[in-house]
């Protein structure tokens, strides 16, 4: 008998696993080089018209997706500026952890059926949902 056959369950799941974790790594890759190409295009926009890297804008009393619907609704009406490039890099910088937490998510409760991780992941999920939508 090979090791692959002694290894049963566990040894299927690997494969998985492996893609799993190649998910999350692309999540986190794509999510960091977005924000970046966006707030620092935002940024040398900005300093290009301007002189200057100081924006001065407040998001307080917004959720994320109040914050995001905002900006796209400027954009959708013709209003392109240099803020809108920087508040998208700070909704993708958010979105980025929060897409993380949602792929964990469904790997655990539906490709790995793993119910205790899918609890917790769950939960994480839901806190995250509150604090970037709800709140």
């Amino acid at each position: 008998m090979s090791a692959a056959d002694e290894s049963g369950a566990a040894g299927r799941d690997v494969p998985s696993a492996q893609r799993m974790e190649t998910l999350v790594g692309y999540i986190l890759l794509v999510g960091v080089i977005a924000t970046v190409i966006l707030l620092s295009s935002g940024l040398l926009w900005y300093w290009l018209t301007t002189g200057s890297l100081q924006l001065n804008y407040t998001i307080a009393g917004m959720n994320l997706f109040e914050f995001a619907a905002a900006e796209l609704g400027q954009a959708a009406g013709g209003i392109i500026r240099p803020r809108l490039l920087v508040s998208l890099g700070i909704v993708v910088l958010l979105l980025t952890p929060y897409l993380r937490v949602a792929a964990s998510f469904f790997y655990f409760a539906l490709i790995a059926r793993d119910g205790k991780y899918a609890v917790f992941t769950g939960i994480v999920w839901s806190v995250l949902t509150y604090s970037l939508f709800l709140r």
